[in-house]
């Protein structure tokens, strides 16, 4: 078999678990929606913002970790490359962050058609990152969801090669790059630099800096499952 065709059969794998990838998160952003919806119609005439969009990202890392926690060890059982597996499971996340995008851009646009829901509720439209025209929200959308995918896959690539030893150093290790960062600007009195400079940056600048994140949390699972063993 092909590569393509070897990436194709591990896509379809992972979709043998419907549930998982194409109804819970659905599922689970429809139960924000309903929750934010109703509490907007209790409200005043306003301007009502919810982070509730948040949920199908946070659902979307989630899943990138159980491809590699739950369902590698079988994978691999079938005699499939750790190349092939990492490929093909990426490039799940990349098809399904693009029909979600797609999704997520269509009720966008229906909130401001609707005038938010007719309770001013702004729930898929997002200040400065969700806030453009149709195809910068669906590109935004799509990196974001990308970018959480594989890192919830090197999450649990982590694991597998580590164990929980290794994961909680990981995570340390994550939070301690985001403490040293805080620290040098803290000493080097730039905050307000960095404010202006994210101020200054357009949602599509914004994009192509997770974008770039993406890429390289890619390569560092890629990095990663060489060594993993199951």
């Amino acid at each position: 078999m092909t590569t393509w065709r070897i990436m194709i059969t591990i896509a379809r794998y992972h979709l043998l678990q419907r549930l998982l990838y194409l109804v819970l998160p659905w599922a689970i952003l429809a139960f924000s929606f309903a929750v934010n919806l109703v509490i907007s119609a209790e409200l005043p005439p306003n301007t009502n913002r919810s982070g509730g969009l948040a949920t199908i990202y946070v659902y979307v890392f989630a899943g990138g970790l159980l491809a590699t926690v739950r369902s590698l060890p079988f994978g691999l059982a079938l005699g499939v490359s750790r190349r092939s597996y990492y490929l093909g499971t990426a490039g799940l996340g990349v098809v399904l962050a693009a029909v979600y995008g797609l999704a997520l851009t269509a009720a966008q646009a229906l909130e401001r058609a609707t005038g938010g829901w007719g309770v001013t509720l702004h729930f898929f439209e997002l200040s400065y990152l969700l806030d453009g025209p149709w195809y910068l929200t669906w590109l935004t959308s799509f990196v974001g969801l990308v970018l959480l995918f594989v890192h919830g896959m090197w999450f649990g690539l982590v694991y597998r090669r580590w164990n929980l030893t290794g994961l909680v150093a990981f995570i340390a290790g994550h939070i301690s790059t985001l403490l040293a960062a805080a620290l040098v600007v803290t000493w080097t009195h730039t905050w307000a630099g960095i404010g202006d400079f994210f101020t200054a940056l357009s949602a599509a600048g914004l994009t192509g800096v997770l974008a770039a994140l993406a890429a390289a949390l890619l390569a560092g699972g890629f990095t990663t499952i060489r060594r993993v063993t199951v």
